[in-house]
């Protein structure tokens, strides 16, 4: 009899997070029946911060973010995929995936997860409350005004929306040391964050996309979400008690719905692992066309897979949420990811929170974040 092999994958809390890896598992099992995946779960925040390779030395395989790629290089916690597995393989992926979300993993010649979810801040809406989405900021500054707009506020998620309207301007900020943040352009999407921040709840501070969603699909006091990662399941009939519509992200310069912050997540195998092979395994058929327009769609999950984003089997479910954020994706800005980049995101965080809540200005906030991202690289 062939000995049980005993897997333990983490992931994060959220349904979108945890249900469809749980079918992908039974499903592998049927395939691998001396395979067994127990996976655990952690909180969005903790999924935000938490080291993978903390993780890595506990768990087989692990939902990661991206940002996290330069720290993971660093610390040699993960394995390579491209030593694992076929090339024509990831390639396949590549060509398959949504916007930069498989180039997001890629870092020092090396392929360290694929992505099974993708997202960027895009719009949300209440249909029953608001006829269309906003097209443009100032659009969603009217909406405002009435309070009717819930935004995401908490760290690192107002650092999101600053990285989304700096990019959307055509002024994107800085990933490597050599470049430097445009004060002119930094100035003026401060300032309107300061104007909108000033128009919602001030609870919002404290919310992440999930409360924010949360407070957006319950009762009647907002219509609309103009900043927040796309979480699809929320579109779905009866996931919370009024149904959500997702759409494009307002535009704040000129050349309409690009320069979202990338977000999603990937799947990575430890280098600790004893069973390197069928991790791997696992982590590319989860990925794949067949198993993201399936199962993973059919149980919460939000594919990383191109295919499945443009399947109407998938969109119909959700109110066409893949079609209707398709151009949002598409056209992402990826994060920077060198080691030092965690650090500075959680005070990045902070100097734009306090900036645009009025503790400091614009102009100490623009030279205090460049500051800290020169400081967040390492010292050779």
């Amino acid at each position: 009899m062939t000995a049980q092999k005993q897997l333990r994958g983490m992931t994060w809390s959220d349904p979108r997070g945890y249900d469809p890896l749980i079918a992908a598992t039974s499903a592998f099992r049927e395939r691998h029946p001396d395979v067994d995946i127990t996976w655990d779960k952690r909180s969005l925040q903790g999924f935000e911060t938490t080291p993978v390779e903390e993780l890595a030395s506990k768990y087989d395989l692990i939902i990661i973010d991206h940002p996290h790629v330069g720290a993971i290089v660093r610390e040699n916690c993960l394995l390579p995929l491209d030593a694992y597995a076929p090339q024509d393989y990831l390639e396949q992926l590549f060509a398959e995936t949504v916007g930069k979300s498989f180039q997001s993993y890629f870092y020092k010649d090396h392929q360290w997860a694929v992505p099974v979810d993708a997202a960027c801040q895009v719009q949300a809406i209440r249909p029953d409350l608001l006829g269309t989405p906003s097209a443009t900021f100032g659009d969603v500054m009217k909406q405002a005004r009435d309070g009717r707009v819930v935004w995401p506020l908490r760290p690192p998620h107002v650092l999101m929306s600053f990285f989304s309207l700096l990019a959307n301007s055509g002024s994107p900020f800085p990933i490597t040391r050599a470049n430097r943040l445009d004060p002119i352009a930094t100035q003026r999407v401060l300032q309107g964050m300061e104007a909108l921040a000033g128009l919602v709840d001030p609870a919002c501070t404290e919310m992440d996309p999930i409360a924010a969603l949360d407070a957006l699909s319950d009762g009647g006091q907002f219509a609309a979400c103009p900043l927040v990662y796309l979480y699809a399941p929320y579109a779905r009939n009866g996931y919370r008690p009024h149904r959500i519509t997702f759409h494009d992200m307002p535009a704040f310069g000129k050349s309409g719905p690009l320069g979202s912050a990338l977000g999603g997540t990937g799947l990575a195998v430890s280098a600790k692992t004893q069973h390197p092979d069928i991790c791997v395994e696992f982590a590319l058929w989860a990925a794949s066309a067949e198993v993201q327009r399936g199962l993973y769609a059919e149980h919460n999950g939000q594919p990383g897979n191109a295919i499945a984003w443009g399947s109407d089997s998938v969109n119909t479910p959700v109110n066409d949420a893949y079609h209707n954020t398709r151009q949002t994706h598409e056209a992402a800005w990826l994060r920077p990811r060198h080691a030092g980049y965690m650090g500075f995101q959680e005070e990045g965080s902070q100097i734009v929170l306090d900036a645009i809540m009025g503790k400091t200005t614009a102009t100490t906030a623009i030279s205090a974040l460049q500051k800290r991202f020169d400081e967040s690289f390492p010292h050779d």
